[in-house]
């Protein structure tokens, strides 16, 4: 009974204030990770990734960081998209339908022809200037994995929507899947004019150019300029006007 009562007391009690010390440590950590629904962690995880992209480039886009930036354990980002292959091409999915909302909502809000000719490019350069990250990633097809379907889809309608706009000011249907040499290479020269343009703004490469123009001269005005000398005379005539 006296050894019993010996080891008892050897054992160290915890005083009042060493135990109100260690439970706020224990609260902080229990905070350090947010809970989500399942469905809603997926959607977390993109927002904090395109967060991280737009503050520290795709060199700073890491499982970790992103996962970090959600509040979430280091485990999540791997469970919902495998690898950073996988994240970033997710990523880029929701770039393009980011994207390819923003030039609807450009060309639905046009109201003659010349506005709709220029809506689409104009609309494109925009998105990449609001979001450089996310439009760099979009076109970084050595990061990305084209099998996902939410990729494919999202940027086979992006081409789609770029291939309907060169069909209309054509005034013919132009199909995806078998188009004549001349109709891809209007896809092509149009495509290439716009992005190339896009790629020299971002990387500020205009400057140059700008510097020369008349004080006051925007990017925006630049493009404008570029697309109505490239368009003027092809647009369709429509019922009750004529060509711009």
């Amino acid at each position: 009974m006296a050894k019993t009562e010996t080891i008892r007391r050897a054992r160290p009690r915890k005083s009042p204030s060493s135990a109100a010390r260690e439970r706020p440590r224990r609260a902080a950590s229990a905070k350090a990770e947010t809970p989500y629904h399942h469905g809603a962690l997926r959607e977390a995880l993109l927002k904090a990734a395109e967060s991280v992209l737009e503050r520290d480039g795709l060199a700073g886009l890491t499982l970790r960081a992103v996962a970090r930036e959600a509040g979430v354990s280091h485990a999540a980002p791997t469970h919902h998209f495998g690898d950073l292959t996988g994240l970033v091409s997710e990523l880029a999915a929701v770039g393009f339908r980011q994207f390819n909302a923003a030039m609807a909502s450009a060309c639905n809000a046009a109201t003659t022809p010349l506005e709709r000719a220029l809506a689409r490019p104009k609309a494109y350069v925009a998105y990449a200037q609001a979001h450089p990250g996310m439009y760099g990633i979009m076109f970084r097809t050595e990061r990305l994995d084209y099998s996902r379907p939410s990729l494919h889809e999202a940027a086979e309608a992006s081409f789609a929507g770029l291939a309907n706009a060169i069909g209309a000011m054509r005034q013919e249907q132009i199909n995806r899947d078998t188009m004549t040499l001349d109709q891809a290479a209007a896809i092509a020269r149009a495509w290439s004019m716009v992005h190339g343009f896009t790629m020299l703004l971002l990387d500020g490469r205009l400057e140059d150019i700008l510097e020369r123009l008349p004080k006051g001269t925007t990017p925006e005005q630049l493009l404008e300029a570029i697309l109505k000398s490239t368009v003027t005379g092809k647009l369709p005539v429509e019922s009750g006007a004529a060509n711009p």
